[in-house]
Formats: structure tokens, C-alpha cells, sequence
């Protein structure tokens, strides 16, 4: 039988920690060692587990996101693995699906992930109880039917919850550790197995179930690190990604991103900016696309409004 190794990514979030260890320790099928690269100077706290634990520092002050994924997984002694968000708890039965998906698949296999809201993690809680509460995200498409389905389009992989063979994440070379911050790393490694013809699926099963926490989308509070990330993209690849983002930080005045040109940043977001784009306390996630129509509508009254000769000019 396979042995998976699960690996996930800190920086605060205690207690969203805790909750993934409790999820890992409901599993059908357990991992053989929970690796996680911690972020910080200090190291975590956790349950016990009957499976080894191991917290490996990585430096950085700016999010070492990237870096961070290929230094867990250069540790990790697994067959499989699996990398799962800190804010994701696993269903009982994740680990054994991605096994058995795994075990046939040698490409990149994205599981399933519903939203929870606010408190849904306070007291005792079981994956049982979230299912009539957990939300689908409007903007990404649902698992298949059953088994997997090839995903055309590397764009749509999403780095939360994702597992593979690891003698096929190291022949990939891993993340590109030159991305930094928040934002790009995980659509260049699509850009790069799509290039080396490693194929990306959408698996049934494998779910987790995201925890709340406030957030934003667009994510301004990163907007420096998304415009370095996606001129590290373009400089690579040939175009910029994280488009929609950028396209609403334009439209918000936070940045100018002519075409041809260096992206250039205008101002630093502002009150009104994080009230726009923050998620609110009702909401399971905040949505880029929700606010992305609220700003062309506004541009579009704005130009409508302008007087003919301006309009024209």
C-alpha cells in the first residue's frame, strides 16, 4: 500500500492548525507523517497523533509560500502527497481517496472544497455536521461525478488542497521559489506541468472543508506582492497572470497596468478599498467576481454621466 505524507503551510492560525491535526487524526486511512513548514520563529503547539509530526522552520518575512511547499516535500518520506491548506480540514476520508486516485493517476489531483461559515468550527465539531452548513464556491466548478476528470486548463489549479505522486512533484522541479508573498506561485507551477505535459485533474472525493476567516477579494492587503508576482509570470511565460485581480486593482486606482509597460502602483489601498473587498461575517468567502460587477457598474455610471465632448475626446 501507498504511504502518504501530508503537508501543510503555517504562519499564525493556531487554531486552524489544531483543527487539521483533529481532522487527520478522524482519518480512514492515516498518513504516515504530517509535515509542517512553519512559517514562524515559533513552533506550534498540537494533539497528539499516532503518526509523527514534524515542524520544519522556513525563513522568510515575506510569505515563502513556494518555497516553503518544496522544502516540506524534499523531507517528506511518502508515496503520495498531499498539500492541504492550514485553514482546511480534512474529511475522514481524504486521505484514502487520494490514495486510491493516486495510485493510478500519475499527474496533479485537485479534491473537493466546501466553505464553512463563521463559528461553524466553535466547540465540538465532526465533518458530519458541516455537510448541511458548507458552502460551494460560486466561481469554482464542482468535482466529477465520480473518479477523475482531466482539467484543461492549468489556470484553474488551486493550491488549498492538491495531491501527487512524489516521484512526479520532485521530476516536476517543484514551486518556483523566485515567487514570494501572496499570489502567481501556484498558477506558474500549473504553467510549468501543463509545459511538461504532467497532466492536472479534478478528483471526486478528497474533500476538505475550509475554515472562515476574514479575508479579501480582490486581495488588496496584497496588492504589492500580486503585482511582483505577476510581472515574474510575464517575465517567464511571456503574459501576466492573476488578471482579474489586477484588472480590479485598475479599476479601483490602486494600480496602472498598461500593456508593454511595468505594472505601476498608484497608491496603497485605503479604508474604503479593505471595506469593498473584505469578506463579511455572513459570507463563507469573499468573491472577486461579486466585486469586480460592482466596480463596472460604477465605471460604466461614471461614463455615462461624462459629458459627450469629454466622453469623446
Amino acid at each position: 500500500m501507498n504511504k502518504v505524507s501530508v503537508i501543510t503551510l503555517a504562519r499564525g492560525r493556531g487554531d486552524h492548525l489544531v483543527n487539521v491535526v483533529h481532522g487527520l487524526n478522524r482519518q480512514s486511512m492515516l498518513p504516515v507523517e504530517l509535515i509542517i513548514a512553519v512559517m514562524q520563529n515559533e513552533p506550534y503547539s498540537l494533539p497528539k497523533t499516532p503518526f509523527p509530526v514534524r515542524q520544519i522552520h522556513v525563513a522568510g518575512d515575506d510569505l515563502p509560500l513556494a518555497a516553503a511547499r518544496n522544502a516540506a516535500a524534499a523531507v517528506a518520506t511518502g508515496d503520495i502527497l498531499i498539500f492541504l491548506d492550514i485553514d482546511c480540514i480534512p474529511s475522514p476520508s481524504l486521505v484514502a481517496d487520494y490514495a486510491a486516485h493516486a495510485d493510478r493517476f500519475d499527474g496533479l489531483l485537485m479534491g473537493e472544497v466546501l466553505y464553512l461559515p463563521h463559528q461553524a468550527t466553535q466547540g465540538d465539531w465532526s465533518c458530519e455536521g458541516f455537510e448541511g452548513i458548507a458552502e460551494k464556491h460560486s466561481d469554482r466548478r464542482g468535482p466529477p461525478a465520480h473518479g477523475i476528470e482531466i482539467c484543461a486548463d492549468y489556470r484553474c489549479f488551486w493550491s488549498l488542497n492538491f495531491a501527487m505522486q512524489a516521484q512526479t512533484f520532485r521530476r516536476s522541479g517543484g514551486f518556483d521559489e523566485r515567487y514570494v508573498g501572496y499570489g502567481g506561485e501556484d498558477t506558474d507551477y500549473g504553467k510549468t506541468l501543463s509545459t511538461a505535459g504532467i497532466a492536472i485533474a479534478w478528483a471526486k472525493g478528497a474533500r476538505a472543508y475550509h475554515q472562515y476567516h476574514p479575508h479579501h477579494m480582490p486581495p488588496v492587503h496584497h496588492v504589492e506582492s500580486v503585482v511582483r508576482n505577476a510581472q515574474l509570470f510575464e517575465a517567464k511565460w511571456g503574459y501576466r497572470t492573476m488578471g482579474h485581480w489586477l484588472h480590479a486593482f485598475r479599476l479601483m486606482g490602486l494600480i496602472d497596468d498598461a500593456p508593454g509597460l511595468p505594472i505601476r502602483l498608484l497608491r496603497a489601498p485605503d479604508q474604503d478599498d479593505l471595506a469593498l473587498t473584505g469578506q463579511q461575517s455572513h459570507q463563507p468567502y469573499a468573491n472577486t467576481a461579486t466585486v469586480l460587477r460592482l466596480l463596472e457598474s460604477r465605471q460604466k455610471r461614471g461614463a455615462d454621466m461624462m459629458p459627450i465632448a469629454v466622453a469623446a475626446a
